[in-house]
């Protein structure tokens, strides 16, 4: 630092002449013979008197500065730790003298100059200005300014261009701090700000071979090391601490990260008292963050945040900027001062205005601060030995910025400013944007307060742009789920999806769609005609690369010019090829939607000619410019591509291979159907012979039973006979049926029972009630004949008189899905002790009886009264 009594300006002949110590004796005329700028401000930086060179340095005359705030109404750029932290710590320290350099950011020639600080009467301190040199802007900054005046109209110019510009590599910092590059094994001293000697021990630069051990402290080196070890200062992770340098034990934060086999250590003046500068503290970004979480729309949780930010860190605007799929921004919320003159709220911006590989950025280095547009930037300066590799400071904390940029501002009005990503779900969203009309300092504490906050919008975008999408894909998803299901249950796919309930029409917000195939067009809603919508396919089918099944736009006419035929009505097309064949074609209309589209400013840009590669100009102006737009739709959501391709993946795998199994299971079931009817004649035949086999039994049955003179023989066979027949019933009602599994019983039973009586003459008789159609299984009927025929040929035995024959009646009907058969007799009952015979079943009969209930699992009741009642439950 410069001696304060060795300091000279020039007096008034042009020389250079020593400032006296003792300001507060000369007279105002007097001052105003130095050419170096001589203020008196009081404790709170406000003129209270100040000279002709002072009024020349601010361009305003004396008497216009009187009262002024020289930190926050005249000059700015010195509201800063280093200028304006520094008069207020000679204050507090109540120190005489401070001197130090500081460069005033002007346009068209910053200037650098001597400050010097003393005291003064009655509390007041002298601040004096003392010019050494005007510093001449760099050359692209030359380009930029010469050509401001020759641009011409502008033209629409190819965005990579803009895109070619090297920001990550500007070989040069803000000059609010003070860089060092370390080589990241050795941490040799690879490249340094050309202001480190002022912050650093000056005798140490140029620092040829040193390592940071040399010039930082030991705990400081040893954090790097170690966090080098542990690999947690790459991918944009930063180590920050906060020290205290000599000679003047001033406070830096110092910020330290590793990219590309270098380490990058930024040193900031700090603030010495939060208090001189507006700074946030933990509750007011917890305060923030809760009314933020309380925003049920996005349009209000982005106009808290930038009030919010705004209130935190002072900007005289914030907005927030969103930027849509094709990388336009526009401006969604804004918080401002009441006289600020240019709202950007409503306006949009193309995405040259941040191009790509200012995006890249973004979406790396999450927040970027500038105090002053017009800055002067540091030069990095490499050490001998470090050869021209450029330092690559993509994560550097005070990067400074392009001439095209800074012109950028320039044109907006801008000067302090403020940019912080919006990432929602790791892709750029948008940006928190500050502005400034002036310079403007933000403490460290405030810009880390401030970046959480924007993470915590961020993560409510998420959250409530998650919600809407989940509500909206589940709606969607529950439509093609029922239209899914109703493939399945449907033979003409084509149909289900058109004319069922519901259909294509009611995905994806469509007002047209339809169905291609080969061999007909199956169209609903508002689409052009047939005609069109297959010349449409086909040449969806030809642009498509192969392998490629989906096509999405909502400027149709821009890719296919027959299109403009039909605009108003088919402006958007979402399409899905339903397999890699593309035979069959799903695809989904909407309408144009005429717009005016309100831009900051015409989106086409000037290029600057001359000096090596060609550049873009920023637009001049941003007053509002529309543009109308024409052939566009409302846009399609990326989800909504995917699951019109799951759709045609579903039509093709649920119906179409469907069709295609189908086919082949119709030829299997005609093989088996004509296997089934040879076997079904086979069947019968056999029923049939069965029966007369049976037939041909009873019928020897009944000759040798006339051969036989012994009754109780006699009797025997013809109850043999008789069971033998109720078998063959059976076997007849199979080949008379048409099921070979089912047999009539009310049919068979009559049958049996007429056959019954036949075989006693006229003796006995038996009436019969049978439900009609009253189907069993085949082992049933055979159980339940057999079983009749017992009961009746006893009713026949027993029941009978000497007078007259038995009457016996039959009745067989459904009951509850079972079957109850019934016989009576009107014979004199059962005799004494029926029940212990019942029970014991000794007889032939009762032990049929008792195997055929026991196989189909049926019960028997039995009731003695005015006869004897038989009643089976099966």
């Amino acid at each position: 630092m410069v001696d304060p009594s060795q300091m000279h300006a020039e007096g008034p002949n042009g020389g250079p002449v020593d400032l006296p110590v003792d300001l507060d004796a000369l007279s105002p005329e007097q001052r105003d013979e130095f050419g170096a700028g001589i203020l008196a401000l009081d404790p709170v930086g406000r003129v209270l008197t100040c000279n002709r060179a002072a009024g020349a340095l601010c361009g305003l005359s004396p008497d216009a500065m009187i009262g002024r705030n020289f930190f926050r109404d005249l000059v700015p750029s010195a509201h800063v730790p280093g200028f304006y932290g520094r008069f207020l710590g000679s204050q507090r320290r109540a120190l005489t003298d401070q001197a130090f350099e500081f460069v005033f950011g002007r346009v068209p020639a910053p200037l650098r100059a001597r400050i010097g600080l003393r005291a003064g009467a009655n509390g007041c301190t002298w601040l004096t200005i003392s010019p050494l040199e005007q510093i001449a802007a760099g050359p692209s900054r030359e380009a930029v300014l010469a050509a401001i005046s020759q641009r011409s109209r502008a033209e629409p110019v190819d965005p990579s261009l803009c895109e070619r510009e090297p920001i990550h590599i500007p070989g040069s910092i803000q000059p609010n701090a003070v860089m060092l590059a370390a080589d990241a094994a050795t941490l040799e001293i690879l490249a340094f700000s050309a202001n480190a000697a002022d912050v650093l021990a000056p005798e140490l630069f140029p620092p040829s071979g040193l390592s940071l051990e040399a010039v930082l402290p030991g705990e400081i080196v040893s954090a790097i090391r170690d966090g080098l070890a542990a690999h947690t200062l790459t991918d944009g992770r930063l180590l920050r601490r906060t020290l205290a340098l000599p000679p003047r034990e001033e406070r830096f934060h110092l910020v330290a990260h590793a990219h590309l086999g270098r380490v990058i250590v930024e040193l900031e003046l700090a603030p010495e008292r939060p208090e001189d500068f507006l700074t946030a503290s933990p509750l007011d970004a917890e305060l923030a963050m809760m009314r933020l979480r309380a925003a049920e729309t996005l349009t209000e949780a982005a106009q808290i945040a930038a009030l919010e930010i705004r209130a935190m860190t002072g900007f005289e605007s914030v907005l927030v900027y969103r930027f849509d799929l094709d990388w336009n921004g526009e401006a969604i919320a804004e918080d401002m001062v009441p006289d600020w003159q240019r709202p950007l709220i409503g306006l949009r911006f193309p995405a040259s205005d941040i191009p790509a590989q200012a995006r890249a950025l973004y979406t790396k280095a999450k927040s970027r601060f500038v105090i002053d547009r017009d800055c002067v930037p540091v030069p990095l300066v490499a050490d001998r030995s470090a050869g021209n590799a450029p330092i690559d400071l993509t994560f550097a904390q005070n990067r400074s910025l392009s001439p095209i940029h800074l012109e950028y501002q320039r044109n907006l009005g801008v000067d302090g400013s403020m940019s912080i990503s919006i990432m929602v779900e790791n892709r750029l969203w948008g940006l928190m944007i500050g502005h400034h009309r002036r310079p403007h300092y933000v403490a460290p504490e405030t810009r880390a307060a401030a970046t959480v906050l924007t993470d915590a919008f961020a993560m409510r975008v998420q959250e409530i742009e998650g919600k809407a999408l989940w509500s909206e894909r589940q709606r969607h998803l529950d439509v093609q789920g029922r239209m899914v299901r109703g493939l399945t249950r449907s033979d003409d796919f084509v149909a289900s999806l058109t004319q069922g309930n519901p259909t294509l029409l009611d995905l994806f917000g469509a007002t047209g769609a339809g169905i291609v195939s080969d061999e007909a067009v199956c169209l609903v809603g508002a689409t052009p005609d047939e005609a069109a919508v297959r010349a449409l396919a086909d040449w969806l089918r030809e642009t498509l690369p192969p392998g490629e099944t989906t096509f999405v736009t909502d400027t149709l006419v821009l890719h296919h010019a027959p299109a403009s035929a039909y605009t108003e009505i088919a402006s958007g097309l979402l399409a899905a090829f339903v397999g890699t064949s593309r035979q069959h074609l799903l695809f989904w209309l909407k309408p144009e939607v005429p717009s005016t589209v309100t831009w900051g400013g015409d989106p086409r840009k000037p290029v600057l000619p001359g000096s090596g590669p060609v550049a873009v100009l920023p637009r001049r102006s941003f007053e509002r410019w529309i543009e109308e737009r024409r052939g566009h739709s409302t846009p399609w959501a990326t989800w909504k591509v995917a699951l019109a391709a799951q759709l045609a993946d579903a039509v093709d795998g649920v119906v179409l291979r469907q069709r295609r199994k189908i086919d082949e299971l119709t030829g299997l079931l005609a093989d088996k159907e004509r296997l089934l009817e040879q076997k079904d004649l086979l069947t019968r035949e056999i029923d049939h012979r069965v029966k007369n086999s049976l037939q041909i039994v009873t019928a020897f049955l009944h000759m040798q039973r006339r051969q036989i003179a012994d009754p109780e023989a006699r009797q025997a066979f013809s109850e043999t006979s008789a069971r033998v027949m109720s078998v063959a019933r059976v076997h007849d009602s199979l080949y008379q049926g048409e099921s070979m599994e089912q047999v009539d019983l009310g049919q068979t039973i009559q049958t049996l029972c007429n056959d019954l009586a036949g075989m006693t003459g006229d003796e006995h008789s038996v009436e019969l009630t049978a439900e009609p159609g009253l189907m069993v299984p085949y082992r049933h009927a055979v159980a339940l004949s057999l079983i009749t025929t017992e009961l009746v040929t006893n009713a026949f035995k027993y029941a009978g008189r000497p007078d007259k024959g038995a009457r016996i009646s039959v009745t067989v009907a459904g009951e509850a899905g079972a079957v109850r058969l019934r016989v009576c007799d009107d014979g004199e009952g059962m005799p004494p002790g029926w029940e212990n015979a019942k029970a014991q079943g000794t007889g032939l009969g009762m032990k049929l009886i008792r195997a055929m209930l026991d196989q189909i699992g049926a019960r028997l009741d039995v009731e003695n009264a005015d006869g004897a009642c038989f009643t089976v439950h099966a």
